[in-house]
């Protein structure tokens, strides 16, 4: 019926996303295979997702973000590319911590390898954990870092006026340094311990 399976996705996205009236919200995630296609034959309302990229207006997300499904460095380049193909800010869904796929390792490191400025050109950011719900305190918590730091740049910028924001370009964005995984790191691990030594002096630990 379809001359693509991306068009068959869109297809779909696109019933299903009438049948439920437009809502203001809508994730849809096709497989790696239909990441770049579907921008064309979906509704300009569908938010797009890749993996490590993800796209969203509706969303439609793939399970492979960004260069690959588990991407250590993500660009504000790369991300103009995105959009350029997807017509329209994308969703990332990061894999950075996922370890479904090989359940003997866990991540814990900071949040890292995601260039300053990023905000701007994403429709939104999910995050991929590890299986083992514990084990995802540091990596979201310094993701909150993360985002803070971002957000702080974000209105940095718009005080600072359109023009400042068009004179920084694609690959610049807020200074270098603004977030430092190492300090975001230390953060976290400081909250961390005094958790579990909060929970250790609950009653029956």
């Amino acid at each position: 019926v379809f001359p693509s399976l991306a068009q068959a996705h869109a297809s779909v996205a696109n019933e299903v996303y009438q049948e439920l009236g437009q809502p203001s919200v809508f994730l849809f995630c096709p497989t790696g295979t239909a990441c770049s296609p579907p921008r064309s034959v979906c509704v300009p309302a569908v938010c797009l997702g890749w993996t490590a990229l993800s796209v969203c207006s509706m969303c439609l997300c793939s399970d492979a973000p960004g260069p690959k499904v588990v991407s250590q460095e993500l660009s504000a380049a790369l991300l103009q590319e995105v959009e350029g193909v997807l017509q329209r800010h994308p969703v990332i869904w990061d894999n950075l911590y996922a370890n479904d796929y090989d359940c003997r390792r866990v991540f814990l490191g900071p949040y890292m390898g995601r260039a300053p400025g990023l905000m701007p050109r994403l429709h939104g950011l999910l995050l991929n954990p590890n299986c083992e719900l514990q084990a995802n305190f540091i990596p979201i918590h310094t993701l909150g870092t993360w985002f803070q730091s971002e957000l702080g740049s974000c209105a940095n910028l718009y005080h600072a006026g359109m023009e400042m924001v068009a004179a920084l370009g694609d690959s610049q964005g807020p200074q270098e340094g603004s977030y430092s995984p190492q300090e975001a790191l230390e953060l976290a691990l400081c909250d961390w311990v005094a958790e579990i030594n909060q929970q250790a002096l609950e009653p029956g630990r």
